[in-house]
């Protein structure tokens, strides 16, 4: 590695990318080595850094210190080890009998704190348990959804008797058959593309929990919007399944086939009617965009405004295929795309993760979830990849290489 004084602006960018503070790269594009190490407490109340850092550059700061002191010591190494003086600390001229230092300045040396790579690392730990109970709460709000639409599909008027209601739309547009298939096949590439980049994703378990939550916690908002209100069905085409009034165990059995086959009309496990507000499969198209476009580099535009293509083709052919009202889909894309930022700005700021009379995000119920999901994650997130497994660890039959030792 380059000494700090040597370094480019690029190679700043570099090092703000690897401590884990990717947000001051923009601020300090034009910061070259010199001039990182002269950056003090003072800098962070000025713009542009005061519009940077939320918590004063403290975290900025205590990467810098440490990148001062192995500057220090790799610059003086040398001359520690051999006694010169331009290796010893504190100004001290002497060097001791046998080239060591005395007692005082040892003493010195022994107390300076000096933070490891490990440090930095701790920065994002993985802690594989919070993401567990996130999946879990995840897979408990989809079971609960899907009994809530059991539920509601005994409620839902016959489409004779309660035609459905206008939708600007419709009247735009007329009914195309084929088109929800393409909605579903295009969630199911989404979906498919995101879990690749998330299993090659470093801080995995990180992201991993932050969309179980997510996903969850829309799927229970959906829960309560599809109960308070049962729209009749969008189109005279719907062929709901018959009502089993009180049936328990044909319900159980209704319940469980939608789960196997994941909710999704073209496995044919969806055959139930009212869960219109809102829409589920709007939901999942918006937020796997969003978590793809969120966690990987901005260099690849091609794939994002790829994946935002299959979204909005798959968002429009929901209402092509007049499988959902309009206002279905509108409520759908607002609550995920606003759930998505306000979280993403929570975990990002260090000032939003304490409970104040100034933050008005600790008064929502999933506060006190969210800041043990995020107590520890310090710093946004850095979009960095790592492959899940090590190739050393599967060469299980790697032989031990012994050289010749020559004995004179």
């Amino acid at each position: 590695m380059k000494k700090v004084a040597e370094w480019s602006a690029e190679d700043v960018s570099d090092w703000l990318s690897k401590v884990g503070l990717p947000e001051y790269i923009d601020a300090l594009c034009q910061m070259d080595g010199p001039a990182l190490l002269r950056l003090t407490q003072v800098d962070f109340k000025n713009p542009p850094l005061s519009k940077v850092s939320s918590d004063g550059g403290q975290q900025m700061m205590e990467r810098l210190e440490t990148l001062r002191i192995e500057n220090h010591m790799e610059a003086h190494k040398n001359g520690h080890a051999n006694g010169h003086v331009g290796g010893l600390p504190n100004g001290t001229t002497k060097p001791q009998r046998n080239g060591t230092l005395g007692r005082k300045d040892l003493m010195e040396m022994v107390q300076i704190p000096i933070p490891t790579g490990e440090t930095a690392r701790t920065s994002f730990p993985a802690e594989w348990r919070k993401t567990g109970i996130a999946f879990v709460y995840a897979v408990v709000c989809f079971v609960t959804t899907t009994v809530v639409i059991s539920v509601v599909h005994e409620r839902v008027p016959p489409k004779e008797q309660t035609p459905p209601l206008p939708d600007k739309f419709f009247d735009l547009f007329d009914r195309v058959e084929w088109a929800f298939s393409i909605c579903e096949i295009n969630g199911m590439l989404l979906v498919g593309l995101w879990l690749i980049q998330w299993i090659l994703l470093k801080h995995r378990s990180i992201i991993g929990r932050r969309f179980f939550f997510i996903v969850g916690t829309l799927y229970l908002y959906r829960c309560i919007t599809m109960y308070i209100t049962t729209l009749p069905v969008p189109g005279m085409h719907f062929k709901c399944s018959p009502k089993l009034f009180g049936d328990w165990e044909a319900q159980t059995r209704r319940i469980m086939k939608m789960i196997a086959g994941g909710g999704l009309s073209i496995t044919g496990s969806h055959t139930m009617c009212g869960d219109y507000l809102y829409s589920g499969h709007t939901v999942m198209l918006t937020l796997t965009y969003l978590f793809i476009k969120e966690y990987s580099p901005k260099r690849f535009w091609y794939y994002h405004w790829f994946c935002w293509t299959l979204s909005a083709v798959g968002i429009f052919c929901i209402l092509l295929a007049h499988d959902h009202y309009t206002v279905d889909v509108v409520v759908a894309y607002f609550i995920t795309t606003r759930l998505f930022w306000w979280y993403h700005t929570m975990a990002n700021q260090q000032s939003l993760k304490e409970t104040s009379q100034s933050n008005p995000f600790s008064r929502v119920w999933w506060y006190r979830l969210f800041q043990y999901f995020e107590e520890n994650v310090n710093g946004t997130v850095p979009r960095n990849y790592q492959l899940p497994f090590s190739w050393r660890a599967l060469q299980l039959n790697r032989g031990v290489k012994y050289s010749r030792l020559d004995i004179q």
